[in-house]
């Protein structure tokens, strides 16, 4: 654990639709872990896309969070309040030279990447200057053939070359907005987590962000990848595939099922309302029963 001290976790939704099944495991895992080491536990809402957010979702989500017994122990932390800080890091990134503008359009890259393990890999068009006559788009931070390696609670070891299989990424889009890789980065130093348990989806950019800590002397939390919910298309369930929504009305059934999935058994007599699971779920979870991704 990072020698910050106490354990501190957090669960950190973005606000594009309602709590679904795929959420709830994810705020069940890191929930249970955190509980189960007397630790902190805290909300932060990813609220800094507004052309994916869905007016009213982000109450709605603390809503349901609260009918299903979740208790958090710091103010929820909204990124969209965040924005000045995002904006210094971005300054001293490129004051120090580790980050440049880039004037690529996504077709360009396209066209000019090559295939990797999480899309095209940018092949540096812009890292030493962009022409006079070319909008700059986007800032990217730059990369070098160093292998990012960190261990996984879950996974193991996890090792990535960033130059070779990402390439220098954004950490601010083209129409302004701070990317999920810079502001998860400032926000987890921010709140001083120590331990970061969500969904296997984020196994792939935690290099990214391993590297961001680095670059900026930040503190590494451990990380924890839980498996993932996926539809019956095979694609992971996401409010952006217009999956239903958890029963808020009834909670046990969801949180049971939440367990199961993430290899936690029940007893034979069931807890039969919310006390009794969480007092179960708390005291018996076990981090090595968690079902381990295939990819």
């Amino acid at each position: 654990m990072s020698d910050i001290g106490r354990y501190r976790g957090r669960f950190a939704p973005s606000p594009s639709g309602p709590l679904h099944f795929g959420s709830l495991v994810a705020a069940l895992g890191s929930y249970l872990d955190a509980r189960s080491l007397n630790g902190d536990w805290l909300l932060r809402m990813e609220d800094i896309d507004p052309p994916r957010e869905k007016p009213g979702a982000a109450d709605a989500i603390l809503n349901t969070l609260e009918l299903f017994g979740f208790e958090w122990d710091e103010a929820v932390l909204y990124q969209s309040s965040r924005i000045d800080a995002y904006r210094e890091i971005t300054g001293y990134l490129t004051s120090q030279g580790l980050a440049y503008p880039c004037s690529c359009s996504r077709k360009q890259v396209e066209t000019a990447g090559s295939q990797g393990p999480e899309g095209i890999i940018y092949p540096g068009t812009c890292r030493h200057g962009t022409e006079i006559s070319r909008a700059t788009k986007t800032l990217r931070v730059v990369t070098d053939s160093v292998e990012i390696s960190f261990p996984d609670l879950i996974h193991g070891r996890f090792r990535q070359d960033l130059e070779r299989d990402v390439g220098d990424f954004i950490v601010r889009r083209a129409d302004g907005l701070y990317a999920y890789q810079l502001a998860v980065v400032v926000d987890d130093a921010f709140q001083n987590i120590t331990r970061i348990v969500r969904g296997s989806d984020l196994l792939f950019s935690t290099p990214r962000q391993v590297y961001l800590q680095r670059l900026l002397g930040l503190p590494q939390p451990e990380y924890s990848h839980l498996p993932l919910v996926m539809g019956e298309d095979g694609r992971k369930l996401s409010k952006q595939s217009l999956a239903w929504p958890v029963d808020a009305s009834d909670p046990l059934p969801s949180l049971i099922q939440a367990a199961k999935f993430l290899g936690q058994i029940p007893p034979a007599d069931a807890p039969s309302n919310l006390d009794e699971f969480w007092e179960w779920a708390i005291s018996s979870w076990d981090n090595s029963s968690v079902p381990v991704q295939k990819f």
